[in-house]
C-alpha cells in the first residue's frame, strides 16, 4: 500500500518539475515588452571566469520598452555590450558610458506567430513529460499488483495518478494560454 503511494508521490514530483521547467522556459521567450529575465542566459567574462550578467550589474526596467543595465564596475561596460551582441537575443545595446540600454522593439505579426509556435512547442514538451511520468507510475503500480498489492488499491491509485496528471495538464494549458495572450497583445 505504502509503495503505491510512493509511486503517486514520485509521479507528482516529476510532473511538478515539468511545469516549473515550462514556466522558466516561457519566461525567457521575449514577448514585446521589457522583461529582465530574457537576460538570464547571458554570461560575461569577469576577470577570467564566465559570470551571469546579473552578477556583475544591476538590471531593471525603467519602462515597458527598455531594459537598463548598470554595471558595478565601469570597465565591464564593453564586456557586457559584447556579450549582449553575441547572444541570440537580437537586441542592439546602447551604451552611454554609464548605463547600457536595451530598447525592446515591437514585435512584427510574423515574429509574434513564431514565438507563439515556440511557446506551444515548449508546452507540448512539458505535456509529454507529464504523460511519461503518469505512464511510469501506472506501470509501477501494475507491477506492484504482481508483487502482492491488492487490485482494488491499484485501481484507486491509478485513478489518483490520472487526477494528478489532469491537474498538471490543465496548469500547462493555462500557462501556455497566458503566454500566448502576452505575446499576441500589441
Amino acid at each position: 500500500m505504502s509503495d503505491v503511494k510512493a509511486f503517486e508521490k514520485k509521479a507528482e514530483e516529476k510532473m511538478q518539475s515539468a511545469v516549473e521547467f515550462l514556466e522558466e522556459s516561457l519566461a525567457h521567450i521575449r514577448a514585446g515588452k521589457a522583461n529582465p529575465r530574457i537576460l538570464d542566459g547571458i554570461k560575461v567574462d569577469y576577470y577570467g571566469s564566465q559570470t551571469a550578467l546579473s552578477g556583475v550589474a544591476s538590471i531593471n526596467t525603467p519602462d515597458a520598452k527598455t531594459i537598463a543595465i548598470q554595471p558595478w564596475e565601469k570597465n565591464m561596460l564593453a564586456e557586457i555590450e559584447r556579450a549582449i551582441i553575441n547572444s541570440d537575443l537580437g537586441l542592439n545595446p546602447a551604451n552611454d558610458g554609464e548605463v547600457i540600454r536595451l530598447l525592446i522593439p515591437p514585435l512584427t505579426e510574423e515574429r509574434r506567430k513564431a514565438l507563439v509556435k515556440q511557446s506551444k512547442q515548449e508546452a507540448e514538451d512539458a505535456k509529454i513529460s507529464v504523460r511519461n511520468s503518469r505512464r511510469d507510475a501506472i506501470d509501477a503500480i501494475k507491477k506492484s499488483v504482481k508483487d502482492g498489492t491488492p487490485e482494488d488499491v491499484a485501481k484507486d491509485s491509478e485513478a489518483s495518478v490520472q487526477k494528478i496528471h489532469d491537474k498538471y495538464i490543465k496548469q500547462i494549458d493555462e500557462l501556455f494560454a497566458a503566454k500566448e495572450k502576452e505575446i499576441m497583445t500589441v
